[in-house]
């Protein structure tokens, strides 16, 4: 008879225990579920609820099933259903009566919380550590980077340039908000849900500060209902990993334009490309398209756990199982693509010459000889159309700036003279040192402060 049927006069159908068991997939929650049922006994015994020699019994043999778990020995039994039943189970056959007072003053369904919450706390700061090291990549090819001038785009056509280092800045200042966002869900996943009971709180005169401190928590939950029913947390993570998996898509589109042959800016080492089954040339970026394709899947956990709770009237119900698969599965995509994605940058290879090349043609001075007619005293959006007749200009005749000639120049604008062949890439990035542009300066500015926030983190 399953520890909790003692109402029911039939066993649960066979279909039924498949359909409900959550134990494939939450016995990860073990370490969580033990340290959780530690602190309870012991808290237990200190408020005389139950005997001292009970709670040392409890101890000792949740001790010895965290061992069997971990030693492959634990038989998970779909029929107890989840993590909780299958541990609490075989804590009885372990130490007997005493094992049956460990439910005392708590209920599955503050004990689901509990778990979920300590394993949140640790998802995130696991994350936030994995998000760091991908930030020290970043940082190890802008260092490496800070003379090479390349073109920066917007709507995918050339623009202006910039140095290579303040594009590789620019993602570590996107993962910087990411940690801030997970570094603030944390306030709100460190409260302590147990004492809560099923959702009414327990009769007994527990002490949850007590097991609050015992498991690490600054706070506890100040509503019973809400405790048990409170999701937001999952969804807090989620929602940070699918912005964190978007700014992951956005530099792997990047690695996979990039190592074209048509743009040829970087090589991607061996180790993290793969071959063709038809085609022994190809050298293909999977790892980057898988990805900007795992973004997708984060996004669609995170829109079922909102599906799941926008309908949920207080307190538990148990389509709250469904919290557990989806959060599993974000953290696992989430760190293992953070994981390879900075295993590629450590090994990518720049081709500063090819950067260079792709300077010379689109125009990229273009802003820049607008904004040296304005120093001249023309208004800019006179400038600004000057400029543009004269890109026209040299697009039908094939020339590019430097090729074009003082006379030709003049008959756009008198205002132009032989100084105008100063303007060059690197005048043009040295030009733009305000706070946050791509002037040398500021880029070494920003470089620093980038390692001093690693460093503050360590």
């Amino acid at each position: 008879m399953s520890l909790i049927r003692g109402r029911f006069q039939k066993e649960a159908d066979a279909a039924v225990c498949r359909y409900t068991a959550s134990i494939p997939f939450d016995w990860r929650l073990y370490h969580y579920d033990i340290a959780g049922s530690i602190a309870h006994a012991q808290m237990l015994a200190k408020q005389g609820i139950i005997a001292e020699k009970d709670s040392k019994e409890i101890v000792r043999g949740l001790k010895v099933i965290k061992k069997e778990i971990e030693d492959g020995k634990f038989q998970f039994k779909l029929e107890l259903e989840d993590i909780h039943m299958c541990i609490e189970s075989r804590l009885i056959e372990i130490v007997g009566d005493a094992g049956a007072r460990l439910h005392t003053a708590r209920s599955r369904n503050d004990q689901v919380a509990l778990d979920l919450r300590l394993y949140t706390r640790d998802a995130i700061e696991i994350t936030i550590d994995y998000i760091r090291d991908l930030q020290q990549a970043l940082i190890g090819l802008a260092e490496e980077n800070q003379k090479t001038i390349f073109p920066g785009y917007t709507h995918l056509q050339r623009a202006q340039p910039v140095l290579l280092s303040h594009h590789f800045l620019a993602y570590f200042e996107m993962l910087q908000r990411d940690i801030l966002r997970l570094s603030d869900s944390l306030t709100r996943v460190d409260v302590m849900p147990l004492g809560s009971g099923a959702l009414a709180g327990v009769p007994y005169k527990i002490d949850r500060g007590l097991v609050a401190r015992k498991l690490g928590f600054s706070q506890i939950s100040r509503n019973s209902l809400d405790a048990v029913s409170d999701r937001d947390f999952v969804i807090e993570y989620e929602a940070a990993a699918s912005l964190c998996m978007m700014h992951l898509s956005r530099l792997a589109e990047e690695i996979i334009l990039w190592s074209t042959a048509e743009f040829g800016f970087i090589e991607l080492d061996e180790a993290y490309t793969t071959g063709s089954s038809i085609m022994p040339q190809k050298k293909n970026p999977d790892v980057a398209e898988l990805a900007r394709g795992k973004v997708g899947r984060v996004y669609g956990k995170l829109f079922a756990m909102l599906t799941v709770m926008k309908g949920l009237p207080l307190a538990y119900n148990r389509d709250l199982q469904e919290d557990k698969e989806g959060l599993f599965d974000v953290v696992d995509t989430l760190l293992s693509t953070l994981e390879v994605m900075t295993g590629m940058l450590k090994t990518l290879k720049i081709n500063p010459a090819r950067m260079s090349q792709a300077l010379d043609k689109g125009y990229l001075l273009a802003t820049d000889i607008a904004d040296y007619l304005v120093t001249k005293g023309e208004t800019f959006r006179g400038a600004h159309a000057v400029v543009g007749q004269l890109v026209h200009w040299a697009i039908e005749n094939d020339k590019t700036f430097d090729k074009i000639k003082v006379e030709e120049y003049k008959k756009f604008s008198k205002l132009i003279e032989k100084d105008i062949y100063k303007l060059t890439s690197e005048v043009s990035v040295k030009a733009r040192d305000n706070t946050g542009g791509t002037s040398p300066v500021k880029v070494e500015e920003a470089l620093t402060e980038a390692k001093r926030i690693l460093e503050e983190k360590k």
